[in-house]
């Protein structure tokens, strides 16, 4: 698991990042002016300094670009204590951001051959396999289409002050589903808070953003009956 990525974040599977999209002087240009403070992002994240050093490649790595978290080993040894009995079968988990233009089919078996090959150079004894338990495809919608341009309006109407436009590493498979199924554009308006905890043990959501979500939501509706 110490192979799949370095300290700067990226990927060190072979020809992972061939198929994601290349980064566009438009798309570049979104990230310039959206408010991001590092010491505060740190502070949060509990951590002394980030990867990266500019605000835009910070933001770059943590939306666009495909990224790497081991988040689990199973079967090792965990409790109080030195034991040192070794396990006979473990599994290390990991997951990788899906991005445009990647396919799920594709890094799979890339992930597949990379294990191989390590065991291969190790003259490793052990057997190793490779196993997919889940996957979601990329999703990502153009922020000039009309839905979003009255979605834009609405938020400076309720909030003052115009939205960024961001993206986010999250899995919501059936936005993607709702957008194939139906042939439109697809909207995801957010209206809670960067410090809400989503999924975490204290997930809150405040009462202020629940009323001023409603009232996004009435003018986002006008709005789009003018487009």
């Amino acid at each position: 698991m110490g192979t799949l990525v370095d300290n700067k974040g990226h990927i060190l599977i072979d020809t992972l990042y061939d198929e994601v999209a290349p980064l566009t002087l438009e798309e570049e240009e979104l990230y310039k002016p959206i408010t991001f403070d590092t010491a505060a992002y740190c502070s949060e994240a509990g951590v002394q300094s980030t990867i990266q050093s500019e605000k835009d490649q910070i933001l770059m790595h943590r939306w666009r670009y495909p990224s790497l978290s081991l988040h689990g080993i199973q079967g090792a040894f965990d409790g109080c204590g030195c034991k040192t009995v070794i396990p006979r079968h473990v599994i290390g988990k990991f997951s990788i951001r899906i991005v445009p233009n990647m396919k799920i089919s594709t890094v799979e078996k890339l992930v597949e051959n990379h294990v191989q090959k390590i065991m291969k150079e190790r003259n490793s004894p052990n057997k190793v396999s490779v196993k997919l338990e889940h996957g979601g495809d990329y999703w990502i919608a153009d922020p000039n289409n009309p839905q979003y341009l009255a979605a834009r309006k609405a938020t400076v109407a309720v909030h003052g002050i115009e939205p960024d436009l961001t993206r986010e590493g999250g899995s919501i498979p059936i936005t993607l589903t709702f957008q194939e199924q139906t042939g439109k554009n697809v909207l995801l308006l957010p209206i809670g808070a960067s410090d809400d905890g989503a999924h975490s043990q204290n997930e809150k959501f405040d009462i202020s953003n629940y009323m001023n979500g409603m009232k996004v939501m009435s003018v986002y509706f006008q709005e789009l009956a003018k487009l």
